[in-house]
């Protein structure tokens, strides 16, 4: 995931997990929760920090404004179509098997990227890491969920998930500070001594199970999906520089678009398909899957460009950049809880309505220029609203994935809507940084008139090369804000048409 937000449905994952087939002592049942925490902390860490991380890998490896865009994008892309065959893989393989090659995966990636000598080999590195998150992350809720029985398992959900809020508040602070004080490079080798812990664990103590009937594993469904999303991410990621009128531009996107079609009718007609299209003849499905769709969409671009405005628009260091996210994902992870509860009582349309539109409210709230404003009363308040609206959120949007489809497909509709958002989060990326470019590049037309020639840290707008001083570095700074600004009101916008999309596909409960 992106950002410092937690993915919807992951409670809901382990909510409807079968009942558990294996019996252990309680020992052995800690040693899984800790491995588990550990396993999946290690994704939940990475997206944070990589993301606080990304002017200063700009600035060493001089990475254009698309490569950077692909250290977040190669990494969701590929995990975005893989979870839900990872998840699949588990239940056939092995939940503790696939888990620990999943951590195993995700941590030699690591040690590439940090051992990355440029961009193109930090990308592949990255996308080698989702591949690593796409085994280990449902496979470690799988095994959880498995181990754990009926009268135990709240408590273990509810460990899991705060120790897992815990890992992603800490995150972004982290990177920051391993940015800062050592290099970007240190925030990867930091999951070598994690994924050890969590594989001595999970070998120790955790028991192996497998589905008496495990579903078939969808390759061609997977290979379809990351071949249609990734044609359209990079056509969209390459047209901020080429054009729409580009023949490769036109080519990756009309090739990911035929991909995606296929991608549909193969699905429609599969034994065992990874994204079964009969669960979106509901429509409280489908509407729960457009609120994730518009809701992560916004968040994701906005905590994927608020780092550089911050760091080199108000000259924040690293780590005082990850500080200051801190207060969001504490407060959804503190609210969260609350909010569920209150959905399964009264039904989740009201908070699915009520939720997005408050965050609405914070991205508007931080679209509003406060020249000379402290953190304290320009940046606080709006990330405050917006966690509200967001713990309002999340809870009901699990139980609305998963009541809107019946227990027997509880598990596979929470997947799909898991799915969801990290799509979410690749498609926002491409598509929200063709308008901040444009908006960047715009604002700076009058100073080009003023100057006639500007200097290289003012034409990238992805940079993490500090603005220059004087009247130059203020336009630039003027410049980053109305691109962020823009962004910021797109996100609005999604979060305030997923709002009146709860309204009127969920049904009021009476």
């Amino acid at each position: 995931m992106i950002g410092v937000s937690r993915c919807p449905s992951d409670v809901g994952v382990l909510q409807a997990a079968p009942a558990a087939r294996v019996e252990c002592a309680p020992a052995a049942r800690t040693r899984t929760l800790a491995a588990t925490v550990l396993g999946s902390s290690l994704a939940f860490i990475d997206g944070s920090v990589v993301n606080v991380a990304l002017p200063a890998i700009q600035r060493d490896l001089a990475a254009g404004a698309a490569a950077t865009q692909w250290v977040m994008n190669g990494y969701l892309l590929v995990l975005s179509a893989l979870v839900l065959i990872g998840g699949a893989s588990a239940d056939r393989f092995g939940r503790r098997r696939v888990f620990v090659v999943g951590v195993l995966a995700f941590t030699a990636a690591s040690v590439l990227c940090g051992l990355a000598p440029g961009t193109s080999a930090l990308v592949a590195a990255r996308a080698l890491q989702g591949a690593g998150a796409a085994l280990l992350v449902p496979a470690s809720l799988a095994l959880l969920g498995a181990t754990f029985p009926e009268g135990e398992r709240a408590r273990a959900i509810g460990a899991w998930a705060g120790y897992g809020a815990l890992a992603m508040a800490v995150g972004p602070m982290l990177g920051g500070f391993l940015t800062d004080h050592a290099s970007w490079r240190a925030i990867f080798f930091l999951n070598v001594p994690l994924a050890a812990a969590a594989i001595w664990l999970a070998l120790g103590g955790a028991p192996d199970s497998s589905s008496e009937h495990p579903p078939g594993l969808d390759w061609l469904g997977a290979s379809l999906a990351t071949a249609g999303l990734g044609g359209v991410t990079w056509g969209l990621t390459t047209a901020a520089e080429l054009g729409f009128r580009s023949l490769s531009v036109v080519t990756a996107l009309l090739g990911g678009l035929v991909a995606t079609a296929a991608f549909v009718l193969v699905e429609a007609r599969a034994r065992s398909p990874m994204l079964p299209i009969a669960l979106f003849r509901s429509r409280s499905f489908t509407g729960a899957n457009l609120v994730t769709l518009l809701l992560y969409f916004a968040l994701s671009g906005v905590l994927f460009f608020l780092p550089f405005e911050l760091i080199r628009g108000r000259d924040y260091s690293a780590t005082a950049a990850g500080a200051a996210l801190l207060p969001f994902p504490v407060v959804v992870g503190l609210a969260s809880g609350r909010a569920g509860a209150l959905a399964d009582r009264f039904g989740p349309r009201l908070p699915l309505t009520v939720g997005p539109l408050v965050a609405a409210l914070g991205f508007l709230l931080l679209a509003v220029p406060l020249p000379g404003a402290s953190y304290w009363g320009s940046l606080l308040p709006p990330l405050l609203v917006l966690a509200l609206g967001m713990s309002t959120t999340v809870g009901p949007l699990t139980t609305a994935v998963m009541s809107a489809v019946g227990s027997d497909y509880a598990g596979t509709a929470s997947g799909v809507n898991n799915a969801v958002a990290r799509v979410a989060a690749v498609l926002a990326i491409a598509v929200l940084a063709l308008l901040f470019i444009a908006v960047y590049d715009r604002a700076l037309q009058g100073a080009v008139s003023a100057s006639g020639t500007l200097p290289a840290e003012l034409l990238e707008p992805l940079s993490g090369a500090p603005l220059p001083a004087g009247p130059l570095g203020e336009a630039g700074r003027a410049a980053l804000f109305a691109a962020f600004q823009a962004v910021a009101l797109v996100g609005a916008a999604c979060a305030a048409c997923s709002g009146l999309i709860a309204w009127w596909t969920m049904r009021p409960r009476r």
